[in-house]
């Protein structure tokens, strides 16, 4: 009857262990002079990568608390008020240990719970590296002063070989951390800085966890992967030799126009434009110049504008004297002709044959008018 007993404990005591905790705690704990009520601000990360405020709490005898339940491992800062910088951990459910200086709050102690306890690990092991990196810079200023070109040119291939060093150890943390928000965030900066191709990000990110798939930084990874699996894509669909995709889109009057309906008998410029685009503006003389020019022989022009507003887009037309046909969203780089077209920057065109096939992509000024001649004479 013991042995039975002594079995439940113990399977009791394993469920118990077992078992995810269902809220977080944060226990804060500051040394130095800090005034009782001072504020503590846990905010998180939003749009813009901005600190958003998500619950307060007030230092008494150095110390303050945090409560609440955590849906899945994010991202969150701890600010102090009146106190320089901040201090950067992940919010979990768990037993969070914060301990800080109040005036090093970058160098605060964060542990308890095992996103932490990473975390924490990284950023020991990504400081070795940064101190390494800050000491050559260090030692390449210094040569560079006293004009000592060889120790410049070799602290220079010593710094090469530690970015590698360094982009190595990212890749093979996040390899070994499928389980770590530190890895989601990792392939979010890889993929930002471009050091990974998409399809190596998607390697990656297929290899998180269930767990590390539903936060909000991997939800983002995901929506740059499909972004960038349409953007090429795209890319391929206005590559020159391609059929132009054809688009409907408003024009100034309030009408709608197709592209297979502004298509010149011979060519035309579809061209990426807006009335706050300086080059855009700068290059319109010489479109005008081109389409004066050759109309008459079979060349025409769409403008796209990526304008703002209507008012900015039908004045800079009248302006610019530009009388060939014009659509837009109004709608900035947000226009889904800009998207359909993988337009990232302005000015942009691609010069379609009479069959809507891509001939030739962004030229300019003269380059625009002796290709115009060529293909209509």
């Amino acid at each position: 009857m013991k042995k039975i007993v002594l079995s439940i404990s113990i399977m009791i005591g394993i469920a118990a262990c077992s078992q995810k905790p269902e809220g977080f705690t944060l226990s804060g704990n500051l040394t130095g002079d800090v005034e009782n009520g001072t504020q503590v601000f846990l905010r998180t990360i939003g749009e813009n990568n901005q600190p958003v405020d998500v619950d307060t709490a007030k230092v008494e005898n150095g110390k303050f608390t945090f409560t609440g339940a955590a849906e899945t491992p994010e991202l969150n800062l701890i600010f102090i008020d009146k106190m320089p910088g901040y201090s950067m951990f992940v919010l979990e459910n768990g037993e969070i240990q914060f301990e800080a200086q109040k005036d090093s709050l970058g160098f605060a102690e964060i542990g308890g719970t095992p996103q932490n306890v990473t975390f924490a690990d990284y950023m020991e092991k990504s400081k070795e590296l940064t101190q390494q990196a800050r000491s050559i810079q260090q030692d390449m200023q210094e040569a560079s002063m006293k004009k000592d070109s060889a120790t410049a040119n070799s602290l220079r291939d010593e710094m090469m070989e530690l970015q590698e060093e360094y982009k190595s150890f990212e890749l093979d943390y996040i390899e070994n951390h499928p389980d770590a928000l530190i890895s989601a965030l990792l392939i979010s900066n890889a993929m930002g800085s471009g050091a990974v191709s998409a399809e190596e990000a998607k390697a990656m990110y297929d290899k998180l966890s269930p767990e590390i798939k539903k936060t909000k930084v991997a939800t983002t990874i995901q929506e740059q992967l499909e972004g960038q699996k349409q953007a090429e894509a795209n890319a391929k669909n206005t590559a020159i030799g391609a059929k132009a995709p054809d688009f409907t889109a408003p024009t100034p009057d309030g009408g709608e126009l197709a592209l297979n309906n502004a298509l010149g008998k011979k060519l035309t410029l579809v061209d990426f434009w807006a009335a706050w685009c300086k080059p855009c503006r700068a290059e319109n003389p010489s479109i005008v110049k081109v389409y004066e020019k050759y109309h008459d022989k079979g060349f025409n022009v769409l403008g796209v504008s990526l304008d703002r507003t209507a008012e900015a887009w039908k004045k800079a037309i009248e302006d610019d004297g530009l009388t060939w046909q014009h659509v837009s969203h109004v709608a900035y780089f947000n226009d889904p002709i800009a998207k359909l077209y993988n337009i990232d920057a302005i000015p942009a065109a691609f010069l379609l044959d009479e069959n809507g096939v891509i001939v030739a992509k962004n030229l300019r000024g003269p380059a625009l008018e002796a290709k115009v001649a060529e293909l209509l004479n």
